[in-house]
């Protein structure tokens, strides 16, 4: 696994280092809250997966046309320093997964995240939102500098469809009647716009033709929604220090995840009845008997494989980038989306 990541990250260090430096570099501030819980949260050691997503599709596209080859021309200026349009694209990116972070954390009352108190936990609710609606407004100020206005549109759209997928997740928490359609509208929502609006716009801005900026889409589309049914399976089979936060955590928040709905569907009906108490109880004091539920019927398994079928969805849209580096992390990526243990 470990050889895996670093592969990944293998063709686009270089850039991944710029982008790490522009990241700490966006987050001044004449507030000295709002850099200190900026820098807690963005260097709590995510994964960064959103902007790693940004600089391979890029470099992938250099690799496959000579049209998508970057030039001086394409460096923009943030304090007097110049940076590749693809590091500006990626540090917008991981900003606006900042902030949807520091609002999920409130909206969830969660305590911790990648294995440490979260930003509301160790100061308050209050300067949670307001240092996320900060990063925000800063991710849209580089989107300016970049100044490509079809990039714009789709991070802009995109923020539009992620807070509309908070609220429907919201309006669902503690209903066991949500079905399995809801459920995918709610987590493309949530987790795989970012990456579609991430690996599309990374298209755009490399140049790419229309039909690869729609393959890219999809895939980032794909990508995302088998990071996230494994996000849901790890809620019940990880381990709480590697994945950084309380096994059991969305069944305690009352939210229906995949897990839950195929299980309610494979059960018996008193099996259904304890899950569905659970759901709208809220808690962990039917942990247990959730777990042997689960187990049971095998449900963990049915999301697994359902998250192969995206994984290798994602991997077949790759077929029309040149054989590189990059094309192969990519394809890399998938399979770490659906191995992975946190």
């Amino acid at each position: 696994m470990i050889n895996m990541v670093s592969d990944i990250f293998a063709p686009v260090e270089a850039d991944f280092e710029r982008a790490n430096a522009l990241i700490l570099n966006q987050l001044h501030s004449r507030v000295p809250l709002v850099e200190t819980i900026g820098k807690y949260i963005v260097e709590s050691g995510g994964k960064r997966m959103r902007p790693l997503l940004v600089l391979l599709i890029s470099r992938a596209l250099q690799a496959t046309s000579a049209a998508a080859r970057r030039t001086e021309s394409d460096d923009f200026s943030v304090g007097g320093e110049l940076f590749p349009q693809r590091v500006g694209l990626a540090t917008v990116i991981e900003f606006l997964h900042t902030a949807t972070l520091l609002h999920d954390d409130v909206v969830d009352d969660s305590g911790m995240r990648r294995g440490r108190a979260t930003a509301n936990a160790r100061w308050n609710n209050a300067s949670s939102v307001l240092v996320g609606d900060f990063l925000y407004s800063r991710s849209f100020e580089l989107m300016v500098t970049l100044g490509n206005l079809e990039v714009m549109a789709i991070l802009a759209g995109a923020t539009n469809v992620i807070a509309e997928g908070e609220v429907l997740q919201l309006t669902n928490v503690r209903n066991p009647n949500l079905s399995e359609a809801d459920y995918r509208r709610v987590i493309h929502a949530k987790t795989a716009m970012l990456f579609q609006a991430a690996a599309q716009a990374a298209a755009v801005l490399a140049g790419a033709s229309a039909a690869m900026q729609s393959e890219l889409r999809d895939f980032g589309s794909d990508l995302g929604m088998a990071f996230q049914l494994i996000d849901d399976v790890l809620d019940y089979a990880g381990d709480a220090e590697k994945i950084g936060k309380n096994v059991g955590d969305d069944l305690a928040e009352g939210k229906v995840t995949l897990p839950l709905i195929e299980a309610m569907r494979r059960a018996p009906p008193d099996d259904v009845q304890i899950i569905r108490k659970a759901i709208r109880s809220g808690g962990v004091e039917d942990m247990s008997e959730v777990m042997r539920i689960v187990n049971d019927t095998a449900a963990l398994d049915h999301v697994r494989t359902l998250a192969q079928n995206y994984a290798d969805a994602a991997e077949a849209r790759l077929e029309g980038l040149a054989d590189s580096a990059a094309r192969r992390a990519l394809r890399s990526l998938c399979h770490l989306a659906v191995s992975r243990d946190a």
